[in-house]
């Protein structure tokens, strides 16, 4: 089981550092015509939420890796529960219905990294 959280908190910290870079280094008008939900939201909070995700990123792999506070990896988990749960939001107001599929599976991955680090599987 231990592999497995490995691999999926590889998996999330990927697709999270991805998408934060993303916000955070493209203009507003860029990301809404690749993103059409950051229409709804300023610059600066886009520039927050990818902020937000890199950090999550960097905090489910770095602690662990460095043996530097293992704790703050089901943490940053806990993160990207609160981000995804905010993603579905998002998209459930914008009746964006398809969105919310790969939003939940997202939020499904991040539960089980909190559960397995906070739980059975923890960093010793």
């Amino acid at each position: 089981m231990n592999v497995l959280l490995w691999i999926i908190t590889s998996v999330l910290a990927a697709l999270f550092l991805a998408a934060g870079v993303t916000k955070l280094t493209q203009p507003k008008e860029k990301l809404v015509s690749m993103m059409g939900w950051t229409e709804d939201f300023s610059a600066g909070t886009l520039k927050l939420i990818g902020a937000l995700e890199v950090l999550a990123a960097v905090g489910l792999i770095g602690p662990a890796l460095l043996g530097i506070a293992p704790v703050l990896v089901p943490l940053a988990a806990v993160g990207l529960v609160l981000i995804m749960v905010g993603a579905v939001i998002t998209h459930a107001r914008r009746r964006e219905l398809p969105m919310i599929a790969g939003n939940v599976i997202l939020l499904a991955l991040a539960v089980v990294v909190v559960w397995g680090r906070f739980g059975p599987y923890p960093f010793h």
